[in-house]
């Protein structure tokens, strides 16, 4: 009997959330795009603790990170003994409004790219070493240094004719139903954002404070963790890492958060 109680225990909170999602979907017609005044950061719905976390750097836990970062940053690596600092200097200067401009248009891929796939990319081709893989310790603790410089700066991704393109295909992946619930992103984070599933208040869902500590993850973790994580609630197949699935919504979710002010990295609960 105590099997069966702690079974049922842990099965019916994922019930009362399924059931709760099923009843977004069908919630009524859709409402328009959040106007650009009413845009919230998922800041503002946190409890005074969280927050107090997420402002004070010695007490977030992703400062520990920040720290790997800048010392990853230093460090000289692969073939040619290079560190990042040997090419970009100080971060501080040159990697300001850096990440408030990524994903951004890469002309040797012909497509976006996000912040971890830069990192990727001068690490392949200018430091002659192996990429690092996604969710890593190393790649999250360089984003974070990274997006840390741009703390306080306002969103300001790109959207011309070479972008243009790739910012309408994760809007039409944010709005597209998927999975057993027929959930979109959309239905939660524009349509009933405010409300309340399963206990939990439904926030606007904007980017600006990735990569972030997620409490219920005790860990730091990217955006493209976080898409999964809501692919997988709506039971639907989630995308590979690095996917360009994952960057266009990317790309779309920074656009859609434009003008807001980075947070990185930001604490969640």
């Amino acid at each position: 009997m105590a099997q069966g109680h702690d079974l049922h225990s842990r099965v019916r909170p994922l019930l009362v959330a399924a059931l709760a999602l099923v009843a977004l979907a069908y919630a009524g017609p859709c409402r328009a795009e959040i106007p650009l005044d009413q845009r919230r950061s998922g800041y503002e719905q946190m409890s005074p603790a969280t927050k107090a976390m997420q402002d004070d750097d010695t007490a977030n836990p992703a400062t520990l990170s920040v720290l790997d970062g800048e010392a990853l940053w230093k460090r000289k690596i692969g073939d040619g003994g290079k560190a990042c600092a040997d090419c970009h200097g100080d971060a501080a200067a040159s990697m300001r409004g850096v990440s408030a401009r990524y994903p951004a248009f890469s002309p040797a891929k012909n497509r976006p790219i996000d912040l971890e796939q830069r990192i990727n990319l001068c690490r392949t081709e200018q430091q002659n070493t192996a990429p690092l893989a996604h969710e890593s310790r190393d790649l999250l603790a360089l984003s974070a240094y990274i997006g840390r410089q741009s703390r306080g700066m306002p969103i300001a991704v790109a959207n011309d004719e070479k972008i243009g393109p790739f910012i309408e295909s994760g809007r039409k992946l944010y709005a597209t139903r998927q999975g057993q619930l027929n959930l979109s992103c959309q239905n939660c984070h524009d349509d009933n954002w405010g409300q309340k599933l399963a206990g939990v208040p439904l926030v606007q869902g904007h980017p600006n404070g990735y990569p972030l500590y997620r409490l219920e993850w005790q860990s730091l973790g990217s955006l493209q963790r976080r898409l999964r994580n809501c692919l997988i609630g709506m039971r639907a197949e989630p995308y590979a890492y690095g996917a360009d699935e994952y960057v266009h919504l990317e790309l779309f979710l920074m656009w859609r958060a434009r003008g807001m002010t980075v947070e990185t990295p930001a604490v969640r609960p």
